[in-house]
């Protein structure tokens, strides 16, 4: 889900996965767009490279980037795991 920002409440049981930049469709710049998860699906997917992609499209219904045109789609990839 995408929330403007100030409106989706984190804390102390949620992680910070980075911040992207993300022109408007009229080229304006929209600032930094942070990414949170939480920390128990933080545990789940900590060994895993996430890229973050707005593409054309329907985005969810109750979702910010619905009436974009866009969606955001996530791809995962696994990073290699050392075990001793």
């Amino acid at each position: 889900m995408c929330f403007p920002a100030g409106e989706f409440r984190t804390g102390g049981a949620d992680v910070l996965l980075g911040t992207a930049r993300l022109p408007s469709p009229t080229g304006e710049d929209l600032g930094g767009l942070e990414f949170w998860i939480s920390a128990e699906q933080f545990e789940y997917w900590r060994h895993t490279r996430l890229v973050i992609d707005a593409v054309p499209g329907r985005g969810g219904g109750f979702s910010l980037e619905a009436p974009t045109g866009r969606r955001f789609l996530t791809r995962s990839e696994l990073c290699g795991i050392e075990v001793y």
